[in-house]
């Protein structure tokens, strides 16, 4: 379930942010707690924890005292413009020095695509 390329709390607020991506948790709505979201996962709690701080630094979801956390109002824009950018500015050109690499052109992926 989880990979070797970063830390489990990193992929875990990456988890929860596509959920708000997907529409999952719209604005303001409240997002499973940090215990809830630690059993689903099976991690520790103290894993989950600093995923949720994560995603609260970056002003991704919110604490309300008492109640739980909550999804940034234009939260799900932000995710998508931070995800657009890192796509364009740091996968975008590895993909491009493989397909350079293998020989593909715009016409390869594009017949990807429609198969997709």
């Amino acid at each position: 379930m989880f990979s070797t390329d970063k830390p489990i709390f990193q992929q875990i607020a990456d988890r929860l942010a596509d959920e708000i991506l997907a529409g999952r948790y719209g604005d303001d709505d409240r997002v499973p707690s940090v215990r809830e979201y630690a059993v689903m996962l099976e991690v520790n709690t103290n894993t989950a924890v600093k995923a949720y701080e994560l995603l609260s630094r970056e002003n991704i979801i919110y604490n309300k005292r008492g109640m739980g956390y909550f999804v940034t109002p234009g939260a799900r824009q932000q995710v998508l413009s931070d995800r657009r950018e890192a796509f364009l500015n740091q996968q975008l050109p590895e993909m491009f020095r493989q397909m350079r690499l293998l020989g593909l052109g715009l016409k390869d992926i594009e017949q990807a695509w429609q198969k997709e």
